[in-house]
């Protein structure tokens, strides 16, 4: 049950402002971070099913200013492999622990930064890795399990577009087409598994405009950080989404 009362409200705005932010300006790369806290007030069943739509909405508002402007390569490794990982997901909705995979996302993602950080200051010297389909579909193997039980999808696919060193903007709306995608194949089996229902939908109407103002914002954002700037916030959010996958994992 979802009691709309100002403790849900104080939660959920803030929330989906963030989430909404994050995935039109930043690469999703926290936009997760909306589920964990709605579910500080909701059952994390219902949190999945208030937030799944939200995430679309912001998916078909921020297409536009991206459009055709993604790498195709990549994110239709990224896709290929996200339908195996929500099939697995499916499977394993009811009766699996998240938390080893959590873990080991969050691994993952802080060690990525730690090498990017490396690279940078010249502590290692690696040549560019050419694009490998094999491994994108690796990475939306995982991208689709966790974005289906936790929309934690962002992480695993920001660490191989970001190995790709794509423009901000090519990795932005990379990032956009490939998760437009995923969350279209999440919404079908959430339906079926009940995920969604008339208050999860009902608060979604709620929150729809605060969804709209972090799209707004999120692309505002995207345009005026200058390109090095906006890697080094998406390496914080990559920091923070790992830390708090890691948290979650051991709590």
């Amino acid at each position: 049950m979802i009691t709309f009362d100002l403790t849900f409200f104080a939660l959920a705005i803030p929330a989906i402002i963030f989430a909404a932010i994050s995935k039109s300006g930043f690469g999703s790369g926290a936009a997760f971070a909306a589920t964990p806290i709605l579910a500080l007030a909701l059952d994390p069943a219902v949190a999945l099913g208030v937030v799944l739509p939200l995430l679309m909405l912001v998916d078909i508002s921020s297409l536009k200013p991206y459009w055709a402007k993604w790498h195709a390569a990549s994110a239709a490794a990224l896709c290929i492999g996200a339908i195996p990982g929500v099939a697995l997901a499916i499977w394993l909705y009811q009766i699996a622990d998240p938390n080893i995979l959590r873990l080991l996302i969050g691994a993952i993602s802080i060690g990525f930064v730690a090498f990017q950080l490396a690279r940078a200051r010249g502590f290692i010297r690696i040549a560019p890795q050419p694009f490998r389909p094999a491994l994108g579909a690796a990475f939306g193997v995982i991208a689709g399990f966790t974005s289906f039980v936790s929309h934690a999808g962002g992480p695993p696919a920001a660490i191989f577009l970001l190995s790709q060193n794509l423009s901000k903007t090519t990795f932005q709306a990379t990032t956009v087409i490939t998760f437009w995608i995923i969350n279209i194949l999440k919404a079908v089996p959430y339906a079926f598994l009940g995920v969604f229902t008339a208050e999860t939908l009902l608060a979604g109407v709620y929150l729809a405009p605060f969804a709209l103002l972090g799209t707004w914002l999120g692309v505002k954002a995207h345009r005026l950080i200058p390109e090095r700037l906006f890697f080094a916030v998406t390496y914080v959010l990559l920091t923070c989404t790992g830390s708090k996958l890691i948290y979650d994992a051991l709590a």
